[in-house]
């Protein structure tokens, strides 16, 4: 079926007798088998549905992890100055808060950086390095960082300050010499392990040190954290980043983390904390400080129990934010959507010259949510071109990254499967351009570009009691994706504008009682105006969103795109 915003919909296939099997062997209902199929649920996904499953360090007998251990405890046990590197995103701010939350209730003597996007890019660098050791560190922790900074580890060697690596993003050989370095992408590492951003192994590394010392040290009052990076680094929620977000949503109380109460006081929200809030609420707040050259000010709000700095540095960052967000509508607004729609290229590369450089990965977001298309926004900044990309689930820019550095066309850069960064000359766009539209043809073909609901349902099913059932796959997130239904014959009754963006719908089906829709960012999109103008009954491919306020839940239909 081909929808008014041009996208080509089938219906999810799904093996039958593994329908029918799964049903007889664990009990659960037609729809519910027929998405966990959809998502290949593995044996110990499917158990997960029904048990709680406990969070286990699968790192305890790992030669990198024991090594860095021994490494940290030692520089513990003689007092030394650690320093703690952190990037300037949710990931890294959580991953250093970790560390510092750690070390401060050790009395260990440190200090942590957080780069300045604008002066000191991205990472660990020779250039930051020369400054950071004026203040005589003995150790370098790089979290979510450091995995191609060779001529940045070189420079500590030379003045015998011992590094430990704990990041996530590609790693290319010749691996940088640090003492230890913990990445899940390196040759060595188990396959699954690469599902867990820098938080997540900054976690299980610093239980192992517990372990170790036999410290009372909390860590577990921490996993929102490890939660809260998860989600906005945009890591697969499968496997044990499911395990994780479970027991965190499952377990969390937002009164026993002074900060993140504080900014739901803000908002004056009075629920239980869902993955929704981390993704679309706190996250952009912590990562305003580090789009807007205020980097360390995420890492100051979630690392301390003080009142006064939390309600400082909180209303600082949703003032930030909300800069953000003016800042961002002007430059969409100066986009050509149409000029990029008739371009008609697999990937998008817009190029232009002073953006915010701290935005430029925001931009190509939303490029690509519009488009449904990778998407790269490049910008002139400090005499520097620099990029952001973000992608689709079916094509890896991380490896894409490592391609374009091996043939020279960037000078350098980094990231994971949806997203990454990079530095390059102005004269190679349009080789870069031409390179990846081809390394696009070569790896995906167009049924990786078609769009997939998972079934049709009748409007009468869409009760309290059939969410109910599809939330116990949840909590959703990458490579867990809330489901998407085809949904028949609906009638638009009542329609509204929200701030200027977003489309509000009364639907009424042909029989039952009518239900809310919303349609996020498509006023001025196709789907916007058939929404608005169509005057006949429709077919929406939707989402089915549980909203819960005051106790009371309240069914939403999120419309994804128009059938007529």
């Amino acid at each position: 079926m081909i929808s008014v915003s041009g996208k080509i919909w089938t219906e999810q296939k799904v093996n039958k007798n593994l329908v029918e099997k799964l049903k007889q062997d664990y009990g659960f209902s037609d729809i519910i088998s027929k998405l966990i199929i959809s998502r290949s649920y593995d044996t110990s996904e499917i158990y997960g549905i029904n048990n709680n499953q406990k969070l286990i360090n699968i790192f305890k007998d790992d030669k990198d992890f024991e090594k860095a251990s021994l490494i940290l405890i030692n520089a513990i046990n003689n007092n030394e100055n650690i320093c703690i590197l952190g990037d300037y995103d949710v990931d890294g701010a959580c991953a250093t808060s970790l560390l510092v939350r750690y070390f401060n209730y050790i009395n260990q003597k440190h200090f942590f950086y957080i780069p300045d996007r604008t002066k000191d890019g991205y990472g660990a660098s020779k250039k930051l390095f020369q400054k950071l050791i004026l203040k005589k560190p003995k150790l370098v922790i790089m979290v979510d960082c450091g995995s191609t900074s060779n001529e940045a580890i070189e420079f500590l060697n030379k003045h015998n300050i011992k590094s430990i690596i704990i990041d996530h993003h590609e790693i290319n050989k010749p691996y940088p010499k640090s003492n230890v370095i913990i990445n899940p992408k390196k040759e060595s590492s188990k396959k699954e392990n690469s599902l867990l951003c820098a938080t997540a192994l900054t976690y299980f590394f610093i239980e192992i040190i517990i372990q170790k010392t036999k410290s009372n040290f909390k860590i577990s009052n921490f996993l929102i954290y490890v939660l809260l990076a998860t989600i906005c680094d945009v890591m697969p929620l499968r496997k044990i980043n499911m395990i994780i977000a479970r027991n965190t949503i499952n377990n969390f109380k937002i009164q026993n983390n002074l900060a993140l109460e504080y900014i739901f006081e803000q908002y004056n929200l009075k629920k239980k904390l869902t993955v929704d809030d981390l993704g679309f609420l706190i996250g952009p707040i912590i990562n305003s400080g580090g789009r807007l050259n205020s980097s360390n000010y995420g890492v100051e709000l979630l690392s301390t129990d003080n009142l006064e700095i939390i309600k400082d540095r909180s209303r600082k960052l949703i003032a930030l934010n909300n800069k953000r967000k003016i800042i961002e509508q002007n430059i969409l607004d100066k986009i050509n959507f149409e000029k990029i729609k008739k371009d008609n290229k697999n990937v998008i590369i817009y190029y232009k010259e002073n953006l915010n450089e701290g935005l430029i990965g925001i931009i190509a977001s939303r490029l690509k949510d519009y488009f449904n298309k990778p998407s790269i926004v490049i910008t002139k900044s400090n005499n520097k071109f620099k990029a952001s990309a973000r992608s689709t689930i079916t094509y890896n820019i991380g490896n894409l990254i490592k391609l374009l550095i091996d043939n020279k066309i960037v000078d350098s850069g980094g990231g994971h499967n949806m997203a990454a960064g990079f530095t390059m000359k102005k004269n190679n766009i349009k080789l870069l351009d031409n390179f990846i539209q081809k390394d696009f043809l070569k790896k995906i073909s167009d049924k990786d570009n078609t769009n997939n609901y998972d079934f049709e349902i009748s409007s009468s099913v869409i009760k309290t009691k059939f969410t109910y059932g599809i939330n116990k796959l949840g909590p959703f997130g990458n490579y867990n994706f809330l489901p998407i239904f085809l949904i028949k014959n609906l009638k638009v009754i009542k329609l509204e504008v929200i701030k200027n963006k977003h489309i509000s719908a009364i639907m009424k089906p042909d029989t039952g009682t009518s239900m809310r829709a919303i349609c996020f960012n498509c006023l001025n999109t196709k789907l916007g105006h058939y929404l608005l103008n169509y005057k006949k009954k429709i077919n929406i491919i939707a989402q089915i969103h549980e909203n819960i306020w005051n106790n009371k839940k309240t069914i939403q239909l999120n419309i994804k795109d128009l059938i007529l």
